[in-house]
């Protein structure tokens, strides 16, 4: 009785391993296929979601939060939601219809919809992942770090892609995001902006920054796509 009792909490295990196993990653960069309106991308990584809508040189909207997946079904926790701020603090449920040759097919009650993977994490890309600002350089390379507060700064990166967003999920306030491609060599980082929802006129620009990772942190200088100083120190976020 107990030998048969043993078996059967073996082989238990062993199905719930295979299925944790078994459930695809949903890592990397996504857009929206099959579709004549504005370009709809989305970046996932680490337990989280940005996206944005947005046509060449005009800023539309965005959303983004923590999701979790079992392999049939993606959970989706808003953040942050442009369209509908209401949105923020609530989950949302899709069907995992079909995942297979990096397409996405996900239903819901609205309708169906296909994705294309076109970007995604390697070990060759270190920034890889969900990061957060956690304080600033000083002249003199000091490191002073900032109170974790509800409001933050986060930046999520795949192989090639990034969004950031500012935010506020307590409050439900927005206050802003943009997003592109960026390269990592040799301590030097640069994003080519492809949406800004502050100002569309800087759709194009490239930015570079001296860029240094140390343990969990991320030391980021240069200057802003208005000209500023930029001294940040961005962390991983957990």
């Amino acid at each position: 009785m107990k030998r048969k009792s043993l078996l059967l909490l073996l082989v238990t295990a062993w199905i719930a391993t295979a299925s944790r196993q078994a459930a695809p990653s949903l890592a990397g960069a996504w857009r929206l296929v099959d579709s004549s309106g504005p370009s709809v991308v989305f970046v996932l990584s680490e337990g989280y979601m940005m996206g944005a809508f947005y046509e060449p040189n005009k800023y539309l909207g965005a959303q983004g939060g923590t999701y979790q997946t079992n392999g049939k079904q993606l959970k989706i926790t808003l953040e942050f939601n442009t369209e509908d701020s209401t949105q923020v603090g609530n989950s949302q449920t899709l069907t995992i219809e079909s995942l297979k040759n990096n397409r996405l097919v996900l239903s819901s009650p609205s309708g169906t919809d296909t994705y294309e993977r076109f970007d995604q994490p390697a070990a060759q890309t270190p920034l890889a992942g969900l990061w957060r600002i956690t304080g600033n350089i000083a002249d003199t390379g000091e490191i002073r770090r900032r109170p974790r507060t509800a409001r933050k700064t986060l930046k999520l990166l795949t192989g090639t892609r990034f969004q950031w967003a500012a935010i506020n999920p307590e409050t439900k306030q927005f206050m802003g995001t943009g997003g592109g491609t960026y390269t990592f060599k040799d301590g030097k980082y640069t994003e080519t902006i492809e949406f800004f929802s502050r100002d569309n006129s800087r759709v194009g620009r490239s930015l570079p920054f001296d860029a240094e990772l140390k343990g969990e942190d991320w030391l980021h200088r240069g200057q802003s796509s208005t000209g500023g100083k930029v001294s940040e120190v961005w962390n991983r976020e957990k």
